[in-house]
């Protein structure tokens, strides 16, 4: 115990922010670039996971392996928060009798377009539950046990939901035939 009478900490909270920063910025500001939609919210949505993380370093899990799915939470979180902003921005805005700024995807022009298109579009067609099972395995790598602690429930509950939203993922995948997806398309484009 040091001389002033404070406990030890191994190691203090300021170096411990500055090793989780370190090993996992560049992993959480992907997982909000993936859901903002604009780089400015995900670089903010970062930063603020980690203010947070700061706020509450004792609630850090120790291991690397649990505090990524950790930080994954808290930053799923923030994204709610500012989603529930965004959408009281533009209630307010009608309200006011103005229209909220649209910001408008760009396509994907590089090879393999028409796949990927038909790919979003199928993911775009599952729930929201759905889609964030399907991104946390298939987009942030995380396994069963990491993203069920960021979505908060058990393990065996997580691999269901996987399973399912794979299947209803697939059932849509195929329930498109070429004319279809290009017809999709050519709507898009409209």
């Amino acid at each position: 115990m040091p001389e002033d009478g404070t406990p030890e900490t191994e190691p203090d909270g300021e170096e411990r922010l500055r090793a989780l920063y370190a090993a996992h910025y560049g992993r959480v500001l992907s997982f909000a670039r993936r859901r903002a939609g604009d780089a400015e919210t995900a670089q903010d949505v970062a930063a603020e996971t980690f203010l947070v993380a700061w706020r509450r370093i004792d609630k850090v899990p120790a291991t690397p392996d649990e505090a990524l799915p950790w930080l994954y939470a808290v930053a799923r979180n923030i994204l709610a928060n500012v989603q529930r902003g965004q959408r009281r921005g533009g209630r307010l805005a009608a309200r006011l009798g103005r229209t909220a700024p649209a910001t408008p995807a760009a396509p994907d022009h590089a090879g393999g377009v028409v796949e990927a298109l038909h790919v979003r579009q199928a993911l775009a067609a599952l729930s929201e539950r759905d889609q964030e099972t399907l991104r946390l395995v298939g987009w942030d790598g995380l396994d069963s046990a990491a993203a069920a602690r960021v979505v908060g429930c058990s393990t065996r509950t997580f691999a269901v939901r996987l399973h399912r939203a794979r299947q209803r993922l697939e059932r849509e995948l195929t329930g498109r035939g070429p004319v279809e997806r290009l017809a999709l398309l050519e709507g898009e484009r409209a």
